[in-house]
């Protein structure tokens, strides 16, 4: 058991990648027998606060997070500020900053404040945080993680492929050979072929070490490399990486997929759909829980709770999303069908990350 502890620490630091954070095993519960105490509300307004890892600019995974705090914010009718932050140091002074201003809740996205919130909420006990994409070892009884579960819409992602490919062969580049990331090649492989069984699935690696989560010209000749062999629907999980994939796609006419967010603009005609991560509704449910007083350290989201899933099934007018699969009806029909089995429990997928 400590060697998998371990392990799963070393995960965390090397997905180090906004947008595509890792999970570790289900954390031990808090030595505190009593219920985590919701925050006070009193004479003071409720005030929640977002700090964000780094500038929120156009990065939609990050902007999500905005979201989820307004949602919140209004549900509970309370204040919001955001703090964006820029580098290690401006990330704690950000964390501290929301705690000396009186937030009830702190919400943070991502592996950057994993070493943070251990050292602040103890020295905070009064002060609930909220850790999304994420969590740190042990958590105390004020430190609340809410993470996903990537391969139940992953495999969605490889039904779809093996439901379109017109070469009988479909492909998954990723950033490194890690447990964590076979979430999303392995559940692949594992959808396409639930749906076609004879179907070739291949998968590869952009790199060996943290800077394969930004290299698209690596990832760019990798899908190239699939094309000339023959796969028709590459999946794109390589964070900033999948821009390279996205352009081999408009250079060779093969389909693809991305993550988090909706990634179909970068490649319209390309990109079929995407798996999801509905960080705003993670948000909203995790704050619903700790307002009541929760005592839950782990809140987990798949496709039956909707803080996983695709653009055509989870989001809001996804007419206008430019993802192909909204010219196939008839598929996004069947695709329900298979959620709606996985959510049921008729179809059960392992989670890979424990299968390694």
């Amino acid at each position: 058991m400590k060697n998998l502890m371990k392990l799963l620490a070393l995960l965390i630091v090397i997905v180090a990648v906004v947008g595509c954070g890792a999970q570790p095993a289900a954390p031990a519960a808090p030595a505190a027998t009593e219920e985590a105490a919701a925050p006070a509300e009193g004479d003071k307004p409720l005030k929640f606060v977002y700090v964000s890892p780094t500038p929120l600019g156009v990065n939609d995974f990050l902007i999500m997070g905005q979201t989820g705090l307004e949602l919140a914010g209004d549900k509970h009718g309370a204040q919001t500020k955001v703090l964006e932050s820029e580098d290690p140091t401006t990330r704690e002074e950000n964390v501290r900053a929301a705690i000396n201003d009186g937030a009830n809740i702190v919400i943070v996205l991502g592996f950057e404040f994993n070493d943070i919130i251990p050292k602040v909420a103890a020295e905070a006990p009064d002060t609930q945080f909220l850790i999304v994409d994420q969590c740190i070892e042990n958590p105390p009884a004020n430190v609340h993680c809410a993470v996903f579960k990537e391969y139940e819409a992953a495999f969605l992602i490889g039904a779809i492929a093996a439901s379109l490919t017109e070469t009988g062969k479909v492909g998954a580049i990723s950033a490194l050979d890690i447990p964590f990331l076979h979430r999303y090649t392995d559940s692949f492989a594992e959808g396409a072929k639930y749906v076609k069984p004879d179907i070739e699935t291949s998968t590869l690696w952009v790199g060996s070490d943290v800077s394969a989560f930004s290299d698209p010209a690596r990832a760019k000749e990798q899908a190239l490399a699939m094309a000339a062999d023959g796969v028709d629907h590459i999946f794109a999980a390589g964070a900033a990486s999948n821009f390279g994939i996205f352009e081999a796609a408009k250079e060779k006419g093969f389909f693809t997929y991305g993550v988090d967010v909706n990634q179909c603009p970068s490649a319209p005609g390309h990109v079929v759909e995407n798996l999801i991560k509905r960080v705003d509704t993670a948000i909203v449910e995790s704050v619903d829980k700790i307002m009541a007083g929760s005592k839950e350290n782990l809140l987990t989201y798949g496709l039956a709770e909707k803080g996983i899933g695709l653009v055509a099934l989870t989001t809001d007018k996804p007419e206008d999303s430019q993802c192909e699969i909204m010219k196939h009806p008839e598929l996004i029909e069947t695709i329900k069908g298979i959620q709606d089995k996985i959510i049921s429990g008729e179809i059960k997928i392992e989670d890979p990350m424990f299968k390694q």
